[in-house]
C-alpha cells in the first residue's frame, strides 16, 4: 500500500503542494476554457475543448517537470518543446486557399500558441500574469477584429 501511495503522490510533496498544482491547472483550464468559448462562439474550428487541452496540457506538464525536481535549464527545455509543439499544431491549422492572398488559420494557430503561453505561466506559478495574458487575448480575439481594417474585406477574410 506504500508504494500505490507514494506512486500517486510522486511529485506533490506535501498537501500545500498538492493545493498549489491543484489551483495552477484549475486555472489554466479556465483559463483556456474562457478563449475557447469565444473561439466557439465565432465558429472558429479550434474551440472550447481544443484550448482548455492545449492551457491544461502545458499547465500539467510545466507543473510536472518542476515536481521532479528538474531544474531551471530542465523546465526551460520543456517550455522550448511545449512551444514549438504547439507551433507545428497551429501550422497544421492554417490554409493556403486558391486566392493569392487568402489565408484562413493564422489567428486559430497564433491563440493556441497564446493558450499553450497562459499554460505555461499557470504551471510555473504566475497566475497573475496567465490572468492578464487570457483577459488581453479575450480582448484581441473580440474586440481587435472589429477594428482591423482590410483593403478589400470580402476577398479577403483572415481568421
Amino acid at each position: 500500500m506504500d508504494t500505490l501511495w507514494h506512486e500517486l503522490t510522486l511529485g506533490l510533496g506535501s498537501g500545500h503542494q498538492l493545493l498549489q498544482v491543484s489551483i495552477r491547472v484549475i486555472v489554466a483550464s479556465l483559463c483556456g476554457a474562457l478563449i475557447g468559448v469565444q473561439r466557439q462562439k465565432s465558429h472558429k474550428p479550434a474551440g472550447l475543448r481544443t484550448h482548455m487541452l492545449v492551457c491544461l496540457t502545458s499547465a500539467l506538464v510545466v507543473s510536472a517537470s518542476a515536481g521532479m525536481g528538474m531544474n531551471v535549464d530542465g523546465q526551460s527545455r520543456v517550455i522550448q518543446g511545449l512551444l514549438t509543439g504547439i507551433g507545428f499544431i497551429g501550422a497544421g491549422s492554417i490554409l493556403k486557399l486558391s486566392h493569392e492572398h487568402l489565408i484562413k488559420g493564422l489567428t486559430t494557430a497564433a491563440g493556441l500558441w497564446m493558450t499553450a503561453a497562459i499554460g505555461i505561466a499557470c504551471g510555473v506559478g504566475t497566475i497573475g500574469i496567465a490572468l492578464i495574458g487570457t483577459a488581453l487575448t479575450l480582448i484581441v480575439l473580440a474586440l481587435v477584429k472589429d477594428i482591423e481594417h482590410h483593403p478589400d474585406r470580402n476577398e479577403y477574410e483572415g481568421q
